[in-house]
């Protein structure tokens, strides 16, 4: 047991950022349900895929192949876990996959426009892959990175969030390709 004057088990620190459904995710993840021939058959990435909610709507929508992408060990790890309590197989990877071309048909990321820098490379990256063929589907609610201009947003759903996250219990979260 840790003392640290507060409750057994706290340490102190906030969550880790892959344990929350964010609300980008959600989004992609139920746009994948609802359409399971986008993936259905076909070689998934799931990048930056925190707890592995998209991979795991990905597996489940039929992938061939699913796999998803972290840089976070612990957050690999819940992957797994998330998968095989969803009785499907999610091949993880863990590290900076930036940059890569593994030759997936279809690469979906969910919330990855927070920060500037980050956004651009993996923006730029994913422009990459679609421009050789692969189905891109971003998943954002807005935030202030998304480069908007580059994309066209093919859907849009109230994902209900917590305000310890986001500024708004329901957040309008898009689904997003490149033009």
């Amino acid at each position: 047991m840790v003392e640290d004057g507060g409750r057994a088990g706290e340490i102190g620190l906030p969550p880790p950022f892959w344990a929350f459904a964010w609300a980008g995710g959600q989004a992609l993840a139920r746009y994948v349900l609802d359409h399971p021939e986008i993936v259905a058959g076909k070689r998934v990435l799931d990048f930056a895929s925190g707890s592995g909610l998209v991979a795991i709507a990905a597996a489940k929508a039929g992938a061939a192949h699913v796999l998803a992408s972290e840089i976070d060990p612990f957050a690999v790890a819940a992957i797994g876990l998330n998968a095989a309590e969803n009785g499907v197989m999610v091949e993880t990877f863990d590290g900076d996959i930036v940059g890569r071309d593994e030759g997936w048909d279809v690469a979906l990321a969910g919330d990855v426009s927070c920060e500037r820098d980050m956004a651009q490379a993996v923006t730029d990256w994913l422009e990459t892959l679609g421009r050789r063929g692969a189905q891109v589907l971003i998943g954002d609610p807005g935030r202030a990175y998304l480069a908007r201009e580059r994309l066209v947003r093919i859907a849009e759903y109230a994902v209900p969030t917590t305000r310890a996250l986001e500024d708004a219990e329901i957040k309008k979260s898009g689904v997003w390709r490149f033009r």
